[in-house]
């Protein structure tokens, strides 16, 4: 039943998101490029989706042996549409990418424990990526001009990023949601659900805990995994520009790309960041020297994209819980 509100739920969103660009405007950006380019310009936003899978596996464990990587490829599709169709600060589809795990025998423990530590390695690779990005904009852009004050007020967001995230591994360190429940108890507050659960969020807390001190050369590999894939959103603003008919350098594109990661992450309330990443993506541009006229091309293209891929989401939705794992597998548990 679950599946089928974020259905509804995404096709909802994804209608919504159609009708606020603009079915016209969507068909012009289009059609000014054609579609082998169209197609092409989805490749890295693939490349990113694939990587991003691998630093979830290295993180399951020995359970990653029973999963295929097309159906982990498929549960994070799923997942991510999620996140990018409600506002939940892009944490939304974690919840569900663990219940999915669960057809596979992996226990919700490890299952969800996976999720967040996968979510914290890509995010602490995210913070990295978009302090290059933002370390070359300086160089490029300098600071007494309205692009350099632009990059000056990217700096602070970061700060707060890096503090957000230094504080969420803090925390974990400490047991994630055993933290939660303190909280909540000390405000007086009884939420029956959770305190029926309390045992076994601690199992997942304790499951958390063993991955850092047990494996901690695994996290570092699935954080530069996972830095590699938001390398990719690089790439896709080169293969844009470049298909716009615009120069481009490698130094701009990656600074470009961290910025408009930042872009997107600074308006996670918004159901699709509408307008907002839009706005942005045009302004950083215009930053970089480029023309309106490229400036919302590329906003526009960048929507087709999400477009596209929250299609690809809300189908892989809607059929994978239909997987199964073989029968002669079932009753295999992971070393």
């Amino acid at each position: 039943m679950l599946r089928y509100i974020l259905l509804a739920l995404g096709l909802i969103v994804l209608g919504f998101l159609v009708w606020q660009i603009g079915p016209g405007n969507i068909y012009d950006a289009a059609l000014r490029l054609g579609p082998l380019p169209l197609v092409i310009i989805l490749i890295p936003s693939l490349i990113m989706y694939v990587i991003e899978a691998y630093g979830w596996k290295l993180v399951l464990g020995s359970f990653a042996q029973v999963i295929p990587f097309w159906r982990l490829l498929t549960i994070r599709t799923a997942g991510e549409v999620v996140n990018m169709t409600t506002p939940t600060a892009y944490m939304g589809g974690e919840p569900l990418k663990a219940y999915l795990l669960k057809q596979y025998n992996v226990p919700m423990a490890e299952g969800a424990a996976s999720v967040v530590i996968a979510k914290t390695t890509l995010t602490i690779a995210e913070v990295f990526y978009i302090l290059v990005g933002i370390a070359i904009g300086f160089l490029i852009l300098g600071t007494g001009s309205s692009a350099g004050q632009t990059i000056t007020a990217a700096v602070l967001s970061v700060a707060v990023l890096v503090c957000s995230i230094a504080g969420f591994v803090f925390v974990q360190q400490r047991g994630l949601f055993a933290s939660m429940l303190a909280i909540i108890k000390n405000l007086g507050m009884r939420i029956q659900v959770l305190e029926a659960q309390e045992e076994h969020l601690r199992s997942i807390d304790q499951t958390i805990l063993n991955f850092y001190s047990q494996h901690r050369g695994t996290f570092a590999l699935s954080t530069g995994v996972c830095f590699f894939g938001w390398l990719a959103e690089s790439l896709e603003v080169f293969v844009i520009i470049y298909f716009l008919g615009d120069s481009v350098s490698l130094w701009s594109v990656i600074s470009m790309g961290a910025l408009a990661a930042l872009i997107k992450g600074g308006t996670f309330f918004i159901p699709g960041s509408l307008g907002a990443q839009d706005a942005g993506n045009l302004l950083l541009l215009q930053a970089f020297g480029y023309s309106d006229v490229t400036g919302i091309t590329f906003a526009l293209l960048r929507r087709f994209r999400e477009v596209v891929w929250i299609g690809i989401g809300l189908l892989c939705l809607a059929l994978v819980g239909k997987g199964r794992r073989p029968r002669d597998q079932e009753g295999e548990s992971p070393p």
